[in-house]
């Protein structure tokens, strides 16, 4: 009886840890039977909260992006730079009026072209300055955030699996302690009495209580603290100093990327003022550098169209912009230096302000999972009473 009591305890754990994460998408028959992994089903409000913590105490973007040296971005990047500039010159020439640009001599084609690829590294560091400076204007990071933990489910389940995994191991395990402690229990309340009630009675407490306590055991006591001579804290509190390395790789190698604040930037709630900022720099060197065959192509097309083909090539350039920063990625990734920044600063948290890492992702719904526990507990032992009395 105590090692099927020790038994339920570890299934109940189990089953409660993976209906945490599994399945990722409902499964059953809305809305009358079904489930879908706590996290999943609420991954908007599981991402908002993790993304609070992280924008709140973890990341400040204007001093992360401050680290870049827009002089050494357009250093990284000033080859394919120059060869989009050259690109975007020639497309644009050739679209709007491709027969001046053939009888333009190779010479005036050339010094266009050069004049203008000396001007562009200059205009990147004056744009990378100025987003640096107002990168509140051109990154919504929390919505950067919660939009890829919202649209990657298995990605939120790992942000929260991979960094607890000795937790949930703790509570599969500590199951069958507390299983057995309490079984020795049921075994001696069953020996007095036969009644047929105590096995499920028990097995319905056993999981309930198992579940119970193994929660409230990973995130308390927050500090150190003895009982009966034995001193205990927390798991998750305890091991703060490697959930914070683990946490701040995980951030920095698949949420807060390169690629990711690329795309958050270029395609964004706020793209249309980094286009913006964008399509003035290119005007203004166009402007600056194409004198030489301004008069020409402003005779030949008339003035309203020049403005146009500068629009086209602000358009152009800023489409082009993507492929040419990943040039700039390792520079970036190393200045940025998100990964240590998120670490030093959670090794600095509260300990309460620690626990809001995970926390959120167990109170709402936990009751849930300890109910599962309590009536799985509950089954088993009326399978006991069959057994026994059958």
């Amino acid at each position: 009886m105590p090692f099927i009591a020790a038994l339920i305890g570890y299934v109940t754990k189990r089953v409660a840890i993976e209906m945490m994460f599994r399945p990722l998408e409902f499964v059953g028959i809305r809305p009358f039977l079904g489930w879908q992994g706590v996290l999943p089903a609420n991954a908007e409000r599981m991402a908002a909260t993790a993304t609070e913590m992280l924008t709140t105490n973890l990341v400040d973007p204007k001093e992360i992006f401050a680290r870049l040296d827009p002089a050494q971005v357009a250093k990284e990047i000033e080859q394919p730079l120059l060869r989009v500039v050259e690109d975007v010159t020639r497309e644009v020439m050739e679209t709007y009026q491709p027969r001046l640009w053939e009888v333009l001599p190779t010479g005036a084609q050339q010094l266009l072209l050069k004049r203008v690829q000396a001007e562009a590294p200059k205009a990147i560091t004056k744009i990378m300055r100025e987003i640096a400076g107002n990168i509140e204007d051109v990154l919504d990071l929390k919505h950067m955030v919660v939009t890829n933990l919202v649209r990657d489910k298995a990605l939120l389940n790992r942000l929260i699996r991979d960094i607890s995994r000795p937790e949930m191991r703790f509570i599969a395990r500590s199951g069958i302690a507390f299983g057995f402690g309490l079984g020795c229990v049921q075994l001696v309340v069953w020996a007095l009495t036969k009644s047929p009630v105590v096995l499920p009675l028990f097995g319905l407490g056993i999981g309930w209580l198992t579940d119970w306590l193994a929660l409230k055991m990973i995130f308390l006591p927050r500090e150190p603290r003895r009982f009966f001579g034995y001193t205990w804290q927390g798991v998750f509190q305890k091991r703060r100093h490697q959930v914070a390395a683990d946490y701040g790789d995980m951030i920095a190698r698949e949420i807060i990327t390169i690629p990711n604040l690329l795309e958050a930037v270029l395609r964004g709630p706020k793209s249309d003022r980094l286009f913006t900022m964008i399509t003035r720099e290119v005007q203004k060197t166009i402007d600056a550098q194409a004198s030489v065959v301004k008069p020409f192509v402003a005779l030949a097309v008339g003035t309203k169209k020049f403005q146009e083909m500068k629009q086209t090539a602000a358009a152009k350039a800023a489409e082009r912009v993507p492929e040419t920063i990943r040039y700039a990625e390792d520079y970036a990734v190393n200045a940025l230096d998100v990964r240590n920044t998120i670490v030093g600063r959670m090794r600095k948290l509260s300990p309460l302000e620690f626990e809001q890492l995970l926390r959120p992702a167990f109170r709402q719904d936990e009751w849930k999972l300890i109910a599962v526990g309590a009536v799985i507990g509950g089954l088993v032992g009326e399978l006991q009473v069959l057994a026994l009395l059958g």
